[in-house]
């Protein structure tokens, strides 16, 4: 994966976005504000949808990402924005413009074709892919759970990846097949080694239990 990489980052890496992070959440911000104040209407010109793309709103394959992903209020909304700053910012830092714009090119990449294939997507699985690649990265990292409680991001990821798994499991084919497509990006970059550490930590958990015998 990293060679393939490397190679696209050698040909392609002057294309890169810089700044991305900013971007999006420079979006997301004006996106809720106009929620807010002036049109509560605003996210449904904007997201996903199979019928309207196929009548011709292209634009909403780009637009869909500056929608904030809602967690039911306010300030899930304030909070989420706020970690996909630190979260994007950060990825940037340590992949580079580049890559950091592949993996989000990716994402989006994978919810185009969830669309077209189940009739909708939205940016859950772009969110969660950004946390998830965080947690990866810096497993160790302590943050501040709503700005107080002391947490390692292993255990964001695993907690946020538990829900999607149990959200997976529930679902439909076409509702299973939608989450796999969106989490593309995740998938490429980091696929094989989540793998790869699932079947370590299975390999350990039956060498204890064969110990304890």
């Amino acid at each position: 994966m990293n060679n393939w990489l490397n190679r696209l980052e050698r040909k392609y890496g002057r294309y890169g976005i810089p700044n991305l992070t900013n971007i999006l959440v420079a979006g997301q911000i004006l996106v809720l504000a106009i929620e807010l104040f002036v049109d509560r209407t605003i996210s449904f010109w904007l997201g996903l949808s199979r019928s309207l793309l196929l009548q011709g709103q292209v634009w909403r394959v780009i637009s869909f990402i500056f929608i904030p992903f809602s967690g039911g209020s306010i300030l899930s909304v304030v909070l989420g924005i706020y970690f996909t700053w630190f979260i994007g910012t950060a990825l940037e830092r340590e992949w580079g413009d580049f890559r950091f714009n592949l993996y989000v090119l990716l994402g989006m990449a994978g919810a185009w074709l969830a669309c077209l294939l189940t009739g909708s997507a939205d940016t859950y699985c772009l969110s969660l892919s950004l946390l998830l690649a965080f947690a990866m990265l810096y497993p160790e990292l302590q943050v501040l759970l709503f700005f107080v409680i002391p947490l390692k991001v292993k255990y964001f990821g695993i907690f946020a990846a538990a829900l999607w798994v149990f959200s997976f499991l529930s679902m439909g084919m076409l509702g299973k097949l939608n989450y796999l497509l969106c989490m593309l990006g995740f998938l490429l970059f980091f696929g094989p080694q989540a793998w790869h550490n699932i079947r370590a930590w299975v390999r350990r958990e039956q060498w204890k239990r064969k110990n304890r015998r």
